[in-house]
């Protein structure tokens, strides 16, 4: 699998480096809808074409604590961390 994930969800990019996710399920826990583990227990994006509330996704993504989750807005500026 590749090291570097991205998703375009509801219009801002969001990236997940598989490299530093150590697996803490705080992503998981507040956008269950967005983000699950994969056999290697690592995040990964669900199947789900559902767009969850933008504060919500922003949330989730800020909870990591080793920053594995990136996103940038439409006009490309990083927005998390």
């Amino acid at each position: 699998m590749q090291t570097i994930e991205e998703r375009d969800i509801g219009g801002v990019l969001v990236r997940i480096d598989r490299t530093l996710c150590v697996a803490f399920e705080l992503c998981i826990d507040l956008a269950p809808d967005v983000f699950r583990f994969d056999d290697e227990g690592i995040v990964t994006f669900t199947g789900a074409g559902e767009v969850p509330d933008r504060a919500r996704l922003l949330e989730a993504c800020r909870a990591c604590p080793v920053d594995a989750l990136t996103v940038v807005d439409e006009e490309g500026r990083q927005i998390v961390p």
